[in-house]
């Protein structure tokens, strides 16, 4: 009976239209519905001529009736086949077992399309969106990974807690966490973990970007397995920096230059990096302005209070780090910023990948790679 209320309340979840201000507490008033209404129903016909019952066999007789009324219908109920529990006998089918909740595409899906949905309705975020801040969640969860340790990386989600929360990087990053909180709330299976990465790709697409395959299966940890401060790159260093940060994940060249590629989002902020300003003249979609930039434009130190950064000679409304113009500096990087600057798609292609890289470093998953998951883009 405890498993039955159980499917009844999934089911009657996913009957019903997605809205992030769901609660559990409604599924707890539903469960039991049918029986209690049918109680009331009863009892009020019962009283009908407004009348005390008088002591005699009928209050028997109703209560026979009430028993019988009730193991009907619940007999009625235990036959009824609910969506969920044919999802769980599908499952089964296919190797799972019986009266586990296993979530499908269709419901990874609802969760993208929640995500996508309050990117648009929540537009008042820094240029408009909160699309670059919850990539960048994502990312820094993400990069912490260390290939000789095995430690770090999004599986995890320890971000959650102070110690890997208030490291320097991660200034800021408390707005998309709360931007995600009701999603959460809404859909309380998925993990953050998991969450925080499929955002991500959400934000990447959503902005324009490419496709970017996802795939589930990562497990929220608790404070023990917060990652040492410094494994995330350093804006004010160059080009040996970016070799040790990137390398220690076990990106190459290439790769460390396409991932630069997410600068062409977003902006720096003085109370969170110190740095000022947006690399792009359009911060919330995705293309490969950035390397043009990098490429064609001319740059020039700023003149300010705040830590070394350029600025661009023309207008002075953009700006790039050290590392980012360590990139055209750089012998080996450099081919890779003019190869995209050339051609969008060979840099969305690349981009894709190594984000799908980034963002399954060091999950032990139990699926291969065709479990990973194309989610539909808004339209």
């Amino acid at each position: 009976m405890a498993s039955a209320a159980r499917l009844l309340s999934r089911s009657t979840l996913r009957r019903q239209p997605i809205s992030l201000s769901t609660r559990s507490t409604a599924f707890h008033d539903t469960r039991l519905a049918f029986p209690r209404q049918t109680f009331r129903q009863q009892s009020r016909r019962g009283y009908a001529n407004g009348h005390s019952p008088q002591s005699s066999n009928t209050g028997l007789y109703w209560g026979l009736g009430l028993v019988a009324a009730g193991s009907l219908g619940y007999y009625a109920y235990s036959q009824t086949k609910s969506p969920i529990t044919e999802v769980v006998k599908q499952s089964s089918a296919e190797g799972k077992r019986d009266g586990v909740f296993v979530p499908t595409q269709e419901d990874y899906q609802k969760v993208y399309d929640a995500i996508a949905q309050k990117l648009i309705d929540d537009d008042e975020y820094d240029d408009g969106s909160y699309g670059p801040v919850v990539l960048r969640l994502g990312w820094h969860a993400s990069g912490t990974y260390d290939a000789e340790t095995g430690t770090g990386g999004s599986n995890g989600a320890t971000m959650r807690f102070s110690p890997e929360g208030d490291h320097g990087a991660n200034a800021g990053l408390q707005a998309a966490r709360t931007f995600l909180e009701p999603i959460h709330t809404a859909f309380p299976w998925i993990s953050y973990s998991d969450l925080w990465t499929l955002a991500s790709v959400c934000a990447i697409q959503e902005m324009q970007g490419p496709t970017v395959p996802w795939r589930p299966g990562r497990e929220d940890r608790d404070i023990g397995f917060c990652t040492p401060d410094g494994r995330l790159p350093d804006g004010a260093k160059g080009s040996d920096h970016l070799r040790a940060i990137f390398g220690r994940m076990g990106f190459d060249d290439r790769e460390i230059v396409a991932l630069s590629g997410a600068h062409a989002l977003g902006r720096c902020h003085t109370d969170r990096s110190g740095f000022e300003g947006p690399w792009t003249f359009s911060p919330t979609t995705l293309t490969n302005e950035y390397f043009k930039l990098l490429v064609d434009a001319k740059w020039r130190w700023k003149k300010w209070n705040g830590p070394k950064q350029y600025e661009d000679v023309e207008s002075g409304s953009l700006m790039m780090l050290p590392t980012d113009m360590a990139l055209v500096k750089d012998d080996k990087f450099r081919p890779h910023v003019e190869r995209y600057a050339k051609d969008e798609e060979v840099f969305f292609k690349e981009f894709s990948d190594v984000v799908v890289k980034l963002l399954e470093l060091g999950v032990p998953f139990t699926t291969g790679e065709d479990a990973r998951l194309r989610l539909k883009r808004s339209e």
